[in-house]
């Protein structure tokens, strides 16, 4: 039989104990909430697509969204935080619809060089062109993408010189080539023309003189161009000879 100074002598010990076990399960506690809290990355908003984004296409803001995604606290500044910073760039590759959009993935339409550079604004049925220019020919460099030009031809044959607008309303898509760092004194225009007007301006650039004028920007008439009747698509060229052009230009042989 256990005497009361048996259990007294004993009380220390049992204290002793449930402090420990206290202890011990205070501890997995703040571990288990550290492991959680460690596991768990902060939110970000970001941007992404909303929409399939191809690459060479400019972006559109109708094709970006944004949302919130967990992002580690570290992470490298490859995110993009509003849709105005992204609008406009040029997927380098393809970027399906929910994914973020990492500046890995984008360029600016200047930087995106080589394979990997935007698509030329070109209308379905007609073909970008470049023309040579220099400061007379090309009214002192004042010509500027999306500007709208004037082609004069000079021919001479048989001791006659003769001079006739041979096209109007020419869209200007490129100044300069795509690698200029800047459009000061380019040496060329790209045009967008059909494939047949194409020929024809290549048989004078060959057999004649070329000059331009910049037409005013109040006559400009962009809308959307069609394909045109009499050459809707590249396969419709059917070639340019001398009868040809003479036929086309009567007052200029």
């Amino acid at each position: 039989m256990r005497t009361l100074s048996t259990i007294t002598s004993r009380r220390p010990f049992t204290l002793l104990g449930v402090l420990l076990a206290v202890l011990v399960i205070v501890a997995f506690v703040l571990v288990a909430l550290n492991a959680s809290q460690a596991g768990a990355s902060p939110q970000q908003t970001v941007v992404v697509a909303s929409r399939d984004l191809q690459p060479r296409i400019p972006i559109s803001a109708d094709s970006l969204a944004t949302k919130s995604i967990p992002v580690p606290g570290t992470y490298p500044k490859v995110y993009f935080t509003r849709i105005e910073d992204v609008q406009g760039m040029v997927p380098l590759v393809a970027i399906p619809s929910g994914q973020a959009v990492v500046s890995n993935d984008v360029a600016k339409p200047n930087n995106a060089l080589g394979s990997q550079s935007e698509y030329l604004p070109i209308p379905q049925g007609y073909v970008a062109l470049t023309l040579p220019t220099s400061e007379q020919q090309g009214v002192a460099d004042y010509i500027q993408p999306g500007d709208y030009m004037s082609v004069i031809a000079t021919v001479s044959t048989a001791g006659k010189v003769a001079v006739k607008t041979i096209f109007t309303q020419v869209h200007v898509i490129k100044v300069g080539s795509a690698s200029s760092a800047s459009n000061a004194g380019a040496t060329s225009l790209t045009i967008v023309v059909t494939q047949c007007q194409a020929e024809v301006i290549t048989w004078f650039l060959t057999y004649a003189a070329l000059k331009y004028t910049l037409e005013s920007y109040k006559d400009y008439a962009p809308g959307e161009k069609l394909p045109d009747p009499k050459c809707p698509s590249v396969g419709d060229a059917k070639g340019v000879t001398l009868q040809v052009i003479q036929a086309a230009y009567p007052t200029l042989f």
